[in-house]
């Protein structure tokens, strides 16, 4: 059987920064769902098992501090998850969710991909 590269979940409601996070990591090699708000990535869970969840924390309709806590009560920590936020508050907010990551905004491709390896493993 072939080996499928890690599937990544990108959940931000910014659909620039959407498209250039999966365009760098189909470019790396990596499988790529997206979201616009932890609502929709709920919903996306219930089709895809990800191997890694790069969060936004700031987003409309469910932010990413709801998305997390709900996710943690149905999934647990099943799911590794980092947070894509605003550079001077990224490790706190990673923090309050117990993420494993963050990842301050605006990233650059190569950190994208430092995380993402770092977590999902490579593709």
């Amino acid at each position: 059987m072939a080996h499928e590269p890690p599937l990544i979940l990108v959940v931000d409601d910014d659909p620039e920064l959407l498209e250039l996070a999966q365009e760098v990591l189909i470019s790396k090699g990596y499988r790529v769902a997206t979201a616009h708000n932890g609502e929709e990535a709920l919903q996306r869970l219930t089709e895809i098992t990800p191997q890694m969840i790069l969060l936004d924390m700031r987003m409309p309709v469910m932010d990413g501090w709801e998305f997390a806590r709900v996710f943690r009560e149905r999934y647990g920590r099943a799911i590794p998850i980092a947070v894509a936020t605003a550079a001077e508050d990224s490790k706190l907010r990673a923090a309050e969710i117990g993420a494993n990551a963050a990842l301050a905004k605006p990233f650059v491709p190569d950190r994208l991909y430092e995380v993402v390896s770092d977590i999902a493993g490579p593709p």
